[in-house]
């Protein structure tokens, strides 16, 4: 039975799934807990830019912040999101590349 909270849940990770910054933060953290100068590293973003999507990702629900003494490592919120983003990945790969462009749904 599809409720409104699984509704909401699905559009949050969606508006997750919809920014290219996003998606990179989520697909490394399904390897472990990362700490945000990595992530900023790793995705080639500012700690400011990163910052702000941490920050969305967390009003999501999809990531925690764990602190660890001075320092605080970010952490998808649930395992099964990880596994949620490798099926995902398995889709990606049936669909074909040329269909919905950056400039334009070609269907």
């Amino acid at each position: 039975m599809q409720t409104l909270q699984h509704t909401d849940a699905l559009a949050r990770f969606g508006h997750a799934l919809s920014d290219s910054t996003r998606t990179q933060i989520l697909l490394n953290l399904r390897k472990g807990g990362r700490y945000p100068s990595e992530l900023a590293d790793d995705i080639g973003v500012s700690r400011q830019i990163l910052s702000n999507h941490l920050a969305c990702l967390r009003g999501c629900g999809l990531v925690v912040a764990v602190p660890e003494g001075r320092r605080v490592r970010y952490e998808l919120a649930d395992p099964r999101i990880g596994h949620a983003l490798d099926d995902l990945l398995g889709l990606v790969l049936a669909v074909d590349p040329s269909c919905c462009a950056e400039s334009g749904c070609t269907c």
